[in-house]
């Protein structure tokens, strides 16, 4: 295999790095959707149905932000690692860190060392 061949093979692996992303963001879609709509019909609590809402598709779009910016850093290193590329590539993990870092803020209503221990049973002595 070629040094061609190798970069062409790492581009389709980017590419279905960014096709998994958005499948996983819109599968969340679905998901929340199907949810609500049984909430719903089950007559839940309006302010329930929202927290749930926001929960499941949050966390969705977190996993979903993930796998794009694996996408972005194989197609940065392996497929054309130019000086440029890496510069646009670190502007894009900035945002997608800051909105990944704003949407667990959101989702969870505490910063990440605010938030408190799960409550569990005790530690055995």
């Amino acid at each position: 295999m070629g040094r061609s061949d190798a970069v062409e093979l790492m581009d389709h692996i980017s590419r279905a790095f960014e096709w998994v992303g958005v499948g996983v963001i819109v599968g969340a879609f679905l998901l929340t959707a199907a949810f609500a709509a049984r909430d719903v019909s089950q007559h839940r609590e309006t302010a329930e149905i929202y927290e749930r809402v926001r929960r499941v598709f949050g966390r969705g779009l977190l996993l979903g932000l993930e796998v794009l910016v694996a996408a972005d850093l194989i197609r940065t290193v392996a497929v054309d690692p130019t000086l440029n590329n890496v510069e646009v590539l670190g502007i894009l993990v900035l945002i997608r860190t800051l909105l990944s870092f704003s949407l667990d803020v959101e989702i969870d209503g505490a910063l990440p060392w605010r938030k408190r221990p799960q409550r569990g049973p005790p530690p055995a002595s």
